[in-house]
C-alpha cells in the first residue's frame, strides 16, 4: 500500500494541504472530490511523485508502477495513433530481450544440476509469467481493442498524432495508460474528453481493473460506478468516506448535522455550568469549589464543526442588446471532412429568445454546428445568415486550453476588454474567486476549474444577445456549475448550449434538438421533457439508443420516409404563437400558485383568524383557487391546440 503522511503544502499565504495523512490500498477504487483549487490534482501528483511536498512524506511498496493521467500532455509529433500507443510497452520490449538473452543462455549451456543453471531456468519463468501477465503475445491486438472502446475508429489507428485535436491526443495517452496495467493508476478528470459511450466502456474497464484505481472527477455517475470510496480535500483538510460519491453526499450531509448538534448540546452544557461558576465565585464558601469547576471545564476537549468552503462565483451576464426576431437561419447546411460527413443538408432556425439546448453522441456534428453558426469554420455547402444586431458570445469546448500559459490573470483579461471595462477588471476577477494577489498569476499555475473560470470571466467583458456554449461546464466543481445555470437562466438574451450534463439542461432550455446520423430532430421542452418522451432514465441512453418516434427537422435522402414539408413563414408564426400561448399558461399557473402558497402561510400563521381582514383574505384565497382553475383549463386548450398543429 501507499502511505502519505503529513503531506503539507503551502503557496503564498494560502495552506493548500494541511498535514493530511492518506493510505492508500493495493485494491481501493478512490474517488478524489472537492472544489476547484482545493488540491485534488496536488495530492494526486504527489502521490504519483511528480511533485514533492513542501513537508511530509510518501511511503512506496517495492516494485511497485504507477500511472498517471495527467490534464497537461505533449505527445511527440509524427508518429501515427498505433505508434504512439505501441511505446507504452517498453517493458515488455524489454522483457523479450531479456527472455531471448536467458534462452541463448541456457542453449549453450550443459551443467543441468548446478545451481546457477537452476538459477536460470527460475528466471526465465518468471519473466515469461511477467510477460505473458502484459500481454506481450497480443500487444497489437489490446492496443486496438483498448483505443477503439475510447472512440477511434480502425481508419484512425494509421494517422498522425499531430492530426487530433487535445481532448483525443488525452485519449492516447489513456490507452498508453490502461495498456500499462500500473499497480496504481491514477487518472485526472478522465471523461472530460470523452464521448458517452467511451465514458462507459472506461467505466466497464475500471470495474474489473486488477489493482487500484484514484480518479478525479465531477461525473457524478461515473464516480459511483467506478468507486467504492470517497476521500474529500475541503480547506485544507482530508475526509474519509468508505462509500461511493452519493453515498458519500449523504454521509457528509449526516455528519456535519451529527456535529452540528453535538456542538449545540456542549454549547449548553458549558453555558450551564459557567453560570454555576459565577454564582459560586460569588460566596465565599464555595470559592474553592468553582475553582475545581472551572478547571474542569478549562480540560473538556471542545467539539468543532469542520469548516465548509461554500465560497462561489458571482456571475451576471450583460444585459443582452435587442436583436431582431430572426436570430440564425441555417439552410442546406452540408459539412464534410474529407470523406467523412458530418451534417447532411440540414436546417435550423432559432428566433430571439429561444433557449436551445444540442445533444446527442460525440461526432455526430452538434460542436461543428456551432462553430459554423459562431463563423468559426465554413460549411461546405448550405448558408448561414445571422439577424439584425446579432452579438455573439462563444464559449468553445477547449476554450480554457487556448489561455496563454506565460500570462498573469489580469493580462489575460486586458487582452480582451474593452476600454471601458479596464478599471473593473480586478472586480471582475473577485467575482470569479480570483482575490489579491491571485491577479498576478501565471496561467500555467492555474487547475483546470480555474482555467475554466477564467475562460467565462472573459467571455463576460462584452455584451452579447446570442450565447453559443459548447460543453461550459467541463473541469467546473458541482457549486460553479450551479452557479453559472443560476446566470443563464437569468440571461436574457438567445441561448445555445452544447452539453451531456443533464443536471445542468434541465430547466435551463425550452427546445432541445437532438443531432443524429448526420440529420437534427427537434423537440420541445427542456432535457427532461426529451427523456420523458423518450421514456429514457439518463443522458447516457438517450445518447446509446435509438428513439421510438422523432419529428424530423430533416430527413436523410432514401431513408424510406416521406420527406417532411417545410412550413412556410405563416405556420411559423403560428406556431411560435402557439408555443408561447403555452408558456405563458404555464407561467400564469407558477404565478397563482405562488400566490395560494402565500395566502396558506399567512393563513398557517397564529391568530390569523383573529384578524379583522381574515374573512376578506379567505375569499381572496377562494377566488385564487378559481383562478387556478381556469389557468389549468387555460393550459390544456393550448397545449392540445399546439400539439393538433404538430400532428
Amino acid at each position: 500500500m501507499i502511505s502519505a503522511a503529513n503531506i503539507f503544502i503551502k503557496y503564498g499565504d494560502r495552506v493548500l494541504l494541511d498535514s493530511i495523512n492518506l493510505v492508500i490500498g493495493a485494491k481501493d477504487r478512490i474517488g478524489l472530490v472537492g472544489r476547484n483549487g482545493a488540491g485534488k490534482s496536488t495530492l494526486m501528483k504527489i502521490i504519483a511523485n511528480y511533485t514533492k511536498p513542501h513537508e511530509g512524506q510518501v511511503d512506496y511498496p517495492n516494485g511497485a508502477s504507477i500511472g498517471y493521467l495527467h490534464q497537461e500532455m505533449d505527445l511527440p509529433k509524427g508518429k501515427t495513433v498505433m505508434e504512439e500507443t505501441l511505446s507504452c510497452f517498453s517493458e515488455v520490449k524489454a522483457l523479450e530481450r531479456q527472455i531471448e538473452a536467458t534462452n541463448e543462455a541456457l542453449s549453450s549451456r550443459t551443467d543441468y544440476e548446478s545451481e546457477s543453471y537452476m538459477k536460470l531456468i527460475a528466471d526465465i519463468g518468471d519473466l515469461n509469467e511477467r510477460f505473458s501477465f502484459l500481454g506481450g503475445d497480443s500487444i497489437q491486438a489490446d492496443s486496438e481493442r483498448v483505443l477503439k472502446g475510447l472512440g477511434f475508429k480502425q481508419k484512425d489507428l494509421n494517422r498522425l498524432t499531430d492530426e487530433f485535436s487535445g481532448g483525443w491526443q488525452m485519449r492516447i495517452e489513456l490507452a498508453k495508460m490502461l495498456l500499462q496495467k500500473p499497480d496504481y493508476l491514477l487518472l485526472d478528470e478522465p471523461t472530460n474528453h470523452l464521448d458517452i459511450e467511451s465514458i462507459i466502456w472506461l467505466e466497464n474497464f475500471l470495474k474489473n481493473y486488477h489493482a487500484c484505481v484514484i480518479v478525479i472527477s465531477h461525473d457524478k455517475q461515473f464516480l459511483d460506478h467506478v468507486t467504492t470510496r470517497t476521500v474529500e480535500i475541503e480547506l485544507g483538510k482530508l475526509f474519509d468516506y468508505k462509500a461511493s460519491y452519493s453515498k458519500f453526499v449523504a454521509m457528509r450531509a449526516e455528519r456535519r448535522e451529527m456535529q452540528m448538534a453535538s456542538y449545540k448540546n456542549q454549547q449548553k452544557v458549558i453555558a450551564q455550568k459557567e453560570r454555576v461558576i459565577t454564582r459560586f465565585m460569588a460566596k465565599a464558601t464555595k470559592t474553592k469549589m468553582a475553582q475545581s469547576m472551572k478547571k474542569q471545564l478549562d480540560k473538556m476537549e471542545r467539539i468543532t464543526i469542520d469548516s465548509e468552503d461554500t465560497a462561489a462565483m458571482n456571475i451576471s451576464f450583460p444585459p443582452a442588446p435587442r436583436s431582431g426576431v430572426q436570430v440564425v437561419l441555417a439552410e442546406k447546411i452540408l459539412k464534410k471532412y474529407g470523406d467523412l460527413q458530418v451534417l447532411n443538408q440540414i436546417d435550423l432556425n432559432v428566433d430571439r429568445a429561444d433557449r436551445i439546448a444540442f445533444v446527442g453522441q460525440n461526432g455526430q456534428g452538434k460542436t461543428t454546428l456551432a462553430k459554423i453558426i459562431v463563423n468559426e469554420i465554413a460549411a461546405t455547402s448550405g448558408e448561414v445568415k445571422l439577424g439584425h444586431n446579432v452579438q455573439i458570445g462563444y464559449y468553445a469546448q477547449n476554450q480554457s486550453e487556448t489561455l496563454q500559459s506565460n500570462l498573469t490573470l489580469l493580462e489575460t483579461l486586458e487582452r480582451v476588454a474593452p476600454p471601458e471595462m479596464r478599471t473593473r477588471l480586478r472586480n471582475i476577477l473577485g467575482a470569479f474567486l480570483f482575490s489579491g494577489e491571485d491577479v498576478d498569476k501565471k496561467v500555467s499555475v492555474l487547475s483546470g476549474g480555474e482555467r475554466a473560470r477564467l475562460a467565462l470571466a472573459c467571455l463576460l467583458l462584452r455584451p452579447s444577445n446570442l450565447l453559443v456554449l459548447d460543453e461550459p461546464t467541463n473541469h467546473l466543481d458541482m457549486i460553479s456549475k450551479d452557479v453559472l445555470k443560476q446566470a443563464l437562466l437569468d440571461y436574457d438574451g438567445t441561448l445555445i448550449v452544447v452539453s451531456h450534463d443533464r443536471d445542468f439542461l434541465k430547466e435551463l432550455t425550452t427546445r432541445t434538438v437532438e443531432f443524429r446520423d448526420q440529420q437534427l430532430f427537434n423537440h420541445i421542452g427542456d432535457v427532461n421533457a426529451f427523456l420523458e418522451k423518450r421514456a429514457l432514465d439518463s443522458m447516457r441512453e438517450v445518447e446509446l439508443s435509438k428513439p421510438k418516434t422523432t419529428s424530423p427537422l430533416s430527413t436523410t435522402p432514401n431513408s424510406g420516409v416521406a420527406p417532411k414539408r417545410h412550413l412556410t413563414k405563416e405556420e411559423q408564426k403560428e406556431r411560435k404563437r402557439l408555443q408561447r400561448a403555452v408558456q405563458n399558461a404555464e407561467r400564469k399557473i407558477e404565478r397563482i400558485e405562488s400566490e395560494i402558497e402565500a395566502f396558506e402561510t399567512q393563513m398557517a400563521s397564529p391568530g390569523f383568524y383573529e384578524k379583522p381582514d381574515a374573512a376578506a383574505q379567505m375569499e381572496q384565497y377562494a377566488q385564487k383557487k378559481k383562478d387556478l382553475e381556469g389557468a389549468m383549463e387555460e393550459w390544456e386548450n393550448a397545449e392540445m391546440t399546439l400539439e393538433e398543429f404538430e400532428g
